[in-house]
């Protein structure tokens, strides 16, 4: 069914005459004529007759008319959405990010994105959870992109360098450890350990720390949420490996600067290669760029 026929239907039945309504649609009478013919056969029962020099709506047509009206409001509303969302200066950003992430960094580069006053009517849904979570949501289209750790075999996904977490380890200030200001990591061979789960971006990183150091880690739990891991530590269960944020903070815990070896968590952007990006979406991804403090 021709979306055009649907249109030229819709004038003609407001009207009720084809010269007016051949006018308004700056179309001409036999093909506006050949049009609703079409529509006709189509459906297989008269849409209009005649009334006078006039025509009116078969009782037919005054349904057919009903569900055209509803269908057409929905395109044009349809329509208007998609202009929202492709529009450089609206629309909407599906941002995903991993837990560290939520505290300080995401809603100071939001704040910043938004001071320039053609981003300020861009909005965002936001989704937090573990790096394998949020690529799959990636690859699936759930999110237009993701702050995470990099994941080797994402071979569709392009990884973009743009911040960096100092490793600390954390304890309870219940552990004789807490006198300390830093340490070096084999002096936590003798200590039970609140581990991140394997689905979590930086589990390969400080398991690489552990291996390189020729450590075997006595692991008391694995856990993916940062949150939970500092909550464990704070009641004494355990020491762990944490990024340097600042939700270490709100907790009864004593931070270490590790000495040996020093090492940092990188964080990245993540895109799906080739897929098409909606221009707020660019705008957002070119800012980050910018902003990164990667050297």
């Amino acid at each position: 069914m021709n979306l055009n026929h649907l249109y030229y239907f819709k004038v003609l039945a407001e009207t009720e005459h084809y010269t007016q309504a051949a006018n308004m649609l700056n179309i001409t009478q036999p093909s506006l004529s050949h049009a609703i013919s079409q529509l006709e056969d189509e459906l297989n029962c008269y849409l209009f007759e005649k009334q006078g020099r006039n025509i009116r709506l078969t009782r037919y047509g005054k349904i057919f008319y009903e569900y055209v009206t509803k269908g057409l409001s929905e395109i044009e509303l349809g329509q208007k959405k998609i202009d929202a969302i492709t529009s450089p200066n609206q629309g909407w950003i599906n941002l995903a990010f991993i837990y560290t992430l939520g505290y300080r960094y995401v809603p100071h580069l939001i704040q910043h994105f938004h001071f320039d006053k053609n981003n300020s009517k861009i909005k965002f849904t936001l989704k937090q959870g573990s790096t394998s979570a949020l690529l799959d949501g990636l690859e699936e289209e759930k999110y237009d992109l993701v702050l995470c750790s990099y994941q080797e075999n994402r071979n569709n996904i392009n990884f973009v360098p743009i911040t960096t977490e100092e490793l600390v380890v954390v304890v309870s200030k219940l552990n004789p450890l807490a006198l300390k200001n830093e340490i070096d990591l084999q002096e936590l061979q003798n200590e039970y350990f609140i581990y991140y789960s394997k689905q979590s971006g930086l589990r390969p990183l400080i398991d690489d720390l552990f291996h390189s150091n020729n450590i075997e880690p006595n692991i008391m739990f694995e856990v993916e949420e940062d949150s939970a891991i500092l909550g464990l530590v704070d009641i004494n269960y355990g020491v762990a490996v944490v990024p340097n944020i600042p939700m270490i903070d709100h907790f009864h815990l004593k931070k270490l600067k590790i000495k040996n070896p020093q090492k940092k968590r990188i964080i990245y952007m993540a895109t799906v290669k080739n897929r098409y990006a909606p221009p707020a979406v660019h705008s957002f991804c070119n800012f980050i760029i910018q902003n990164s403090n990667i050297d």
